[in-house]
């Protein structure tokens, strides 16, 4: 389970999220918490809820069936 997490935390972190993008902008424009953002932005033990990784997706207009196409599993 931990791998799974690690994969969706560092899809978002590096698909989503990137480098340049401020964590402030990304939480927003998602609806979460910049808190949250920083935390699968940078923490390696972070563990996503569900409920965050579908917010993000709805902000982002995809079915979490699609977000888990994309992590190519």
């Amino acid at each position: 389970m931990g791998d799974l997490n690690r994969k969706i935390c560092d899809y978002v972190a590096t698909e989503w999220i990137g480098e340049t993008q401020a964590k402030t902008e990304f939480a927003l424009n998602h609806n979460i918490d910049e808190k949250t953002a920083r935390r699968i932005y940078n923490d390696k033990n972070y563990t996503i809820t569900l409920y965050t990784l579908n917010k993000i997706c709805e902000a982002r207009n995809i079915k979490l069936s699609e977000f888990f196409k994309l992590l190519d599993l």
